[in-house]
């Protein structure tokens, strides 16, 4: 007589998904990317992966390079979707439309959509937030107008199914809010005691009163020059 084991049930695994591409800021993927990656060793069912257009090194705006995980193709049904930011090279891959198609095909088969500091312009340019309340770093924010999105000025913003993050550091707290919100606070409670993310600035908070954009507009529009000088169409949407 043979008895027959009853199947185990396996856990359903949801992939979040970080995007990379030529040129970003490290701490734009790495910071949160950190948070998800203890979130997967806490919880079983998550993990992460980080997509790019080809595996291998890939130049940041530091001196370290990054390795892709996955290809888009390659990639798992992602459950969340983050796109990191940086400075010029974002601003030129608002106009790499083979990107962009990626981001958008990459969305719809998403539960939910993020960005971290510019990052958030690629999702704006992919039409991915027209109507969204969203965030991107300061110096960016009124860029948002430009594809329908409706910029706030909050460390996070969630609107629906779409989370962005302000510049940089603010991913870090946009992924433990989502960590909160995909395992419980109890769970990412654990997981920022685990990475220790207790920050105490050494020159205290910021003065955002020497965040004014005007101020910083001559910048930007060298920024935008820069990235955008084979794009002339982008460049005077960006900048009428």
């Amino acid at each position: 007589m043979t008895t027959s084991l009853a199947p185990q049930h396996e856990v359903p695994i949801k992939t979040i998904a970080f995007v990379q591409y030529p040129g970003l800021t490290p701490l734009d993927i790495v910071g949160p990317l950190q948070v998800f990656s203890v979130l997967a060793q806490l919880v079983p069912g998550y993990t992460t992966v980080v997509v790019g257009e080809r595996i291998e090194p890939m130049a940041t705006d530091t001196p370290l390079s990054l390795v892709p995980s996955h290809t888009f193709e390659t990639m798992p049904d992602p459950h969340v979707l983050i796109v990191p930011g940086g400075t010029v090279p974002t601003v030129a891959a608002m106009a790499d439309e083979n990107l962009l198609d990626k981001l958008r095909t990459a969305a719809a088969r998403s539960e939910i959509v993020g960005s971290v500091c510019t990052g958030s312009l690629l999702l704006a340019a992919a039409g991915l937030l027209k109507g969204h309340r969203a965030n991107t770093h300061w110096m960016y924010r009124g860029l948002l107008t430009k594809f329908g999105a409706i910029p706030v000025a909050e460390r996070w913003v969630r609107d629906g199914n779409v989370i962005t993050a302000a510049g940089v550091s603010a991913g870090i707290d946009m992924a433990l809010h989502l960590a909160g919100q995909l395992a419980g606070q109890d769970v990412a409670r654990k997981v920022q005691l685990f990475v220790e993310y207790d920050p105490e600035p050494p020159f205290g908070p910021i003065d955002w009163e020497d965040a004014d954009p005007a101020q910083y507009a001559p910048r930007l529009r060298q920024r935008l020059d820069q990235a955008l000088a084979d794009h002339p169409a982008l460049l005077a949407r960006l900048t009428d």
